[in-house]
Order: C-alpha cells, then sequence, then structure tokens
C-alpha cells in the first residue's frame, strides 16, 4: 500500500500524514544502508518516524509496502534520466546517452541500498516481481520506440528487433550500475563503466562508437 494521498493541489502544505509517511521512508532508507531488508522490523521503522507500531499500519500495510514506495519514487527519478535519450531532439545522439547513463549511474549511487534491496526482494515478493516487471516493461517499451524512431529518420541502421535490443541494453545497464553500486565509490572507474555502456548503446544501436551517421 503507498502511503495515502492528501488534498489535491500541488502547493498545499505537507499533511502530518503526509510527514508521517516521509519520515518512516527516510527511516528505511537510513537502516537499508547498513542492513537488509529482512534484518529491519516494523517496529524499527516506526520507532524512527516517532510513530506506534498501529500507526505505521495506518500508512503501509508491511515493510515490503515501504520498500516499494522508496523504490517507485527512485525509478521514476531512473526514467527521467533515461528520457534524456528519448527526448533528445537535435543534440547528437552520442551526447544524450552518455548524460543520461551518467545520470543514470549518479543515481544508483546515491539510492544503491534502496535499489539493491529492491533486486533482492523481486525474487521472493510477488508484489515486488510483478512491480519490476511493470518497470522492465516501461523501460524497454520506451527504448524500443525511441531506436525505431531512429531507424526510421535514417539515423540508425536496421538491426535486430527494437525491443529484444532495448531488453538486452536495459538489462546491461541495470547488472553495470548495480556492480558498480556494491563498489567503493571512484570517480574514474565511474567515468570507464559511462564511457563503455556509452560505447556499446552507440554500436548497438548506430552502428558506431560515432553517431552522427550510421556506418
Amino acid at each position: 500500500m503507498s502511503p495515502r494521498a492528501g488534498t489535491v493541489g500541488s502547493r498545499r502544505r505537507p499533511s502530518k500524514g503526509d510527514l508521517t509517511s516521509q519520515a518512516i521512508l527516510d527511516t528505511a532508507a537510513r537502516l537499508l544502508r547498513t542492513r537488509s531488508l529482512d534484518d529491519i522490523s516494523v517496529d524499527e521503522l516506526a520507532a524512527g518516524a516517532g510513530i506506534s507500531r498501529s500507526t505505521f499500519y495506518f500508512h503501509f500495510a508491511s515493510r515490503e509496502a515501504v520498500l516499494h514506495a522508496l523504490s517507485g519514487a527512485v525509478l521514476d527519478a531512473l526514467y527521467e534520466s533515461a528520457s534524456t535519450w528519448l527526448r533528445r531532439g537535435d543534440e547528437p545522439p552520442e551526447v544524450a546517452i552518455r548524460r543520461a547513463l551518467g545520470a543514470g549511474l549518479a543515481l544508483w549511487r546515491k539510492h544503491g541500498a534502496v535499489l539493491r534491496a529492491a533486486v533482492r526482494a523481486r525474487d521472493t515478493d510477488p508484489m515486488m516481481r510483478e512491480f519490476w516487471s511493470g518497470v522492465a516493461r516501461r523501460f524497454v517499451e520506451a527504448t524500443a520506440s525511441q531506436i525505431e524512431l531512429e531507424r526510421a529518420a535514417g539515423t540508425a541502421p536496421a538491426g535486430p528487433d527494437a525491443r529484444s535490443l532495448a531488453a538486452v541494453l536495459v538489462s546491461m545497464n541495470e547488472q553495470g550500475f548495480l556492480s558498480r553500486s556494491r563498489s567503493r565509490r571512484s570517480t574514474v572507474r565511474d567515468r570507464e563503466l559511462v564511457d563503455t555502456l556509452t560505447c556499446v548503446w552507440l554500436r548497438s544501436v548506430y552502428g558506431s562508437t560515432h553517431s552522427d551517421s550510421p556506418q
């Protein structure tokens, strides 16, 4: 269950319920930096938010629902960063792809604990598995549509089925970012990963590491 909606209006002040839900989410994000979701109790989440156990259940149905809400917010941000390429306009593909990948890695660095917990949970929790399937479809379908647009415009050459190619590229990003989020922060290694992923995307979609025109 997601946090309960408040009064409609983009300029309204957060309600007490909004603030309580956010306190629960903040507590979970903090605890996930050092522990797994299985090791975090509802009582700890409630205590961290300064509420009772019964009040916790007014806002969320379970610990997993808290993780679902945390993951949804981060994955929305990831999708927005990926849209740099999807909305590139006249910008060279290489520039848009590199910026999108860099932004995606930065989000994995910032929210890695939450995203890693969500990846683990999808193997055992049906709600998270269904949630991730929907997320994957969203990313893959948007990427496939962009590949088809690039091909129709003559910017990218014909190639494998767009959806199959998109699925491979999206999965590659996830695995690369997941791995880097587990390791010590390194500007050099992060840049190398972005450079490598950019090269693979350009070769796979545009047939060249220089994306001005297909070869």
